[in-house]
């Protein structure tokens, strides 16, 4: 005979506890359905390499119904896109969004050994919906590329405004009005220290934009600052924005570099010693040129480039670069008069103007530093800089009896 399955009789208290959970589950579903996604900003550490010696920052998402941890990061570019070099160096940039896996994200950092950290924000269900929803939007391939600037439009500017709209502009509220006085110049030279050949890029290269004070709000172009910033934040319904913080690797590297003051004696203390070397080399005239030579050579050269960032480029932070009145162009008009030194030979009577004119602009430069409304921060420089080119139009404006002397 065929098997029969075989149902056993349900007791009336099963039935009413069945009932119970399925009624349960049905008024619990709208809930479950409608669950918010959880958000967290995942900070990573500075590294070693120049482009990563400001940190980076992400946002995460986390999927309510699957766990699911997704990064979103606006941090990418391809260096493979045509004029991709170009554009780089004329300030037009393009960098990109992606939406990763967590896991996948993390793995250079790890390997890098570079720290990261989550900061869990406490968002309402609508908002972190909608920051959820805008990211994933925002992360399609025709949204997703943006004009890179290093100092207003970058990963950790991106991460910021998109909170911000999540907060319906209450993160940019608070955070608009106050400062700790930090600049941009301050705070690239400070991360950029660990390389000697990019704080020192930094520091020439950006004019008087770069030293206006900035609110809590601007410095979190630095992705450390903005995760300082949310620590001190509530999330517009006065509670903490920040609900605990988790650490996802360590930190192996060598820490974030500190505030530290810029004294700016040393640099004159420099300048006035390279200016003695000057005078005591003035009766030895192959000597001075030696020196002189490759002096007038990278003011002249470096006075080129900080010309064409202001003229040529949309790098507005390097506009109006003062330094220009220290590395001058017309030093590279002084380079005939280096090879006649060489040669022992009189520098021709317009060297000598040439060289006091040099000087008097860098002279001038330090004048207008302390009449300038928006002063930029080039004392150092001024101050390493200005003794060697008097200096120099002192050594050179000596050259012509001396030579002639010798000549006898």
């Amino acid at each position: 005979m065929p098997a029969r399955a075989y149902a056993a009789p349900v007791s009336p208290a099963v039935r009413r506890c069945a009932a119970a959970i399925a009624l349960l589950a049905a008024l619990l579903a709208p809930a479950l359905a409608w669950a918010a996604p959880r958000i967290a900003v995942m900070t990573m550490q500075p590294g070693e390499v120049f482009f990563e010696r400001f940190g980076h920052d992400a946002i995460v998402v986390v999927d309510p119904h699957t766990g699911a941890a997704t990064s979103y990061n606006f941090g990418y570019f391809d260096p493979s896109e045509p004029d991709f070099v170009s554009r780089f160096v004329r300030g037009e940039m393009m960098y990109y969004l992606v939406a990763l896996p967590l896991a996948e994200d993390l793995v250079q950092y790890r390997e890098a050994g570079r720290g990261v950290r989550l900061q869990w924000l406490d968002l309402e269900p609508a908002r972190a919906q909608a920051l959820a929803d805008a990211l994933a939007q925002r992360a399609r391939p025709e949204n997703a590329r943006y004009r890179y600037d290093y100092f207003t439009a970058n990963c950790a500017t991106q991460v910021r405004d998109a909170l911000d709209q999540a907060l319906g502009g209450a993160l940019k509220t608070q955070l608009a009005a106050r400062s700790r006085g930090n600049t941009y110049r301050s705070e690239a030279v400070r991360l950029a220290r660990p390389a000697a050949w990019m704080w020192l890029g930094f520091d020439l290269g950006l004019g008087p934009y770069a030293d206006r004070a900035l609110s809590r709000w601007d410095e979190a172009f630095v992705p450390m600052r903005l995760a300082d910033s949310l620590r001190e934040a509530d999330n517009g319904d006065g509670r903490a924005l920040v609900l605990a913080e988790e650490e996802l690797l360590p930190h192996r590297l060598a820490p974030e570099p500190t505030d530290s003051p810029r004294r700016v004696w040393p640099w004159l203390l420099a300048g006035l010693v390279a200016a003695a070397g000057v005078m005591a080399a003035r009766r030895r005239p192959r000597l001075l040129g030696a020196v002189a030579l490759p002096f007038w050579l990278l003011c002249g050269l470096g006075g080129v480039l900080l010309l064409f960032l202001w003229t040529g480029t949309t790098h507005q932070a390097a506009w109006a670069n003062r330094n220009l009145w220290l590395l001058d162009p017309l030093c590279l008009l002084l380079l005939p008069t280096g090879v006649a030194l060489l040669r022992a030979r009189a520098p021709a009577r317009l060297a000598r103007v040439l060289c006091w004119t040099v000087a008097a602009l860098a002279a001038l430069g330090w004048i207008l530093q302390w009449l300038s409304q928006a002063p930029q921060y080039n004392l150092p420089w001024i101050a390493l800089l200005l003794p060697v080119h008097v200096a120099l139009a002192l050594a050179v404006q000596r050259q012509a009896p001396l030579s002639l002397r010798n000549a006898h």
